[in-house]
């Protein structure tokens, strides 16, 4: 289908404010790496993105939250992107439940469960993505998981229905729409009444940790690497010599080093030949095979 085809759809079903064309995904993600994407259009209900999925089926579409769980290529992204972050972002009380829309971000849930004195979600306060992505990859810190909170999702799924869902079969950084083409659109979280200074004094704590233990000054995409069973990427790493290890502008964080760090206008090649050779060395020294958390996208 010609670009021009695919615009006029786009308009059918978007206000015009909510289009972009040829848009630098360099500008939508934590990285600051990317090319540009045919498309990208930020939906504002959950009926937008139903009548996008049931009316433009020839044409690839790739979700997006907030970006700071990707790596995308420099040739950018082929297709529409639909960035799903600040026009589906609110948030509901609803007794002990926080009722959300997938575009909400972690840290705005975390301070309305404070305000409203509810525990249970102060681990996810510093996780800087939206909640429909870290859903799809049951996000987790400091010893929570999506799994602990998450009670239904609803979602499209790809021929356009909404459908709810109780059971996310959550893992260690998967669940149900792990490797589909469902697109979440809002979910419940369940949590539990709480002295709101608790709540506050923990959340601060968490995220003197992070400012201390993490280069969250530099541009990333978070931890680079799951965490491999029996131990820690970013130990294995540091102890194969690879503290500060540098391809072009890409770098293996001298903070931690389970993080690749962009600090020098790295490009996408920079940073896949990084971990693509760190992946080797840590294979090479330890016979241990390091799994990319984070997520490698666009036109290779």
């Amino acid at each position: 289908m010609k670009n021009l085809d695919v615009l006029q759809k786009l308009k059918r079903i978007f206000d015009e404010s909510q289009i972009m064309i040829d848009e630098p995904m360099k500008n939508h993600t934590t990285f600051k790496i990317g090319g540009k994407a045919d498309f990208l259009v930020q939906p504002s209900s959950e009926e937008q993105i139903s009548r996008l999925v049931k009316e433009i089926k020839d044409v690839p579409i790739f979700v997006m939250g907030n970006g700071s769980n990707l790596l995308v290529s420099d040739k950018g992204i082929a297709g529409i992107v639909v960035k799903i972050c600040r026009l589906m972002s609110r948030v509901f009380v609803d007794g002990d439940v926080l009722k959300c829309q997938s575009g909400a971000l972690l840290s705005a849930i975390a301070a309305t469960a404070l305000k409203n004195s509810l525990g249970g979600f102060e681990f996810a306060a510093g996780i800087p993505g939206t909640l429909g992505g870290a859903i799809s990859m049951n996000a987790g810190a400091y010893g929570g998981e999506m799994k602990d909170v998450v009670i239904l999702s609803r979602y499209v799924d790809e021929n356009g229905d909404i459908i709810t869902v109780t059971n996310h079969q959550f893992g260690y950084r998967k669940s149900v729409f792990t490797g589909t083409k469902n697109i979440i659109t809002q979910s419940e979280i369940k949590l539990y009444k709480k002295d709101p200074a608790e709540i506050k004094a923990l959340m601060q704590d968490l995220s003197k940790r992070r400012k201390e233990k993490q280069p969250l000054e530099l541009c990333s995409a978070g931890s680079t690497f799951k965490r491999p069973e029996g131990c820690f990427a970013g130990k294995l790493i540091e102890e194969a010599g690879l503290k500060g290890f540098r391809i072009g502008g890409a770098c293996v964080s001298t903070k931690h080093c389970g993080f690749v760090v962009n600090d020098a206008d790295a490009t996408f090649e920079d940073v896949v030949r990084l971990i693509e050779h760190i992946q080797n060395e840590v294979q090479k020294k330890f016979g241990v095979t390091l799994e990319t958390e984070v997520k490698i996208c666009g036109s290779l």
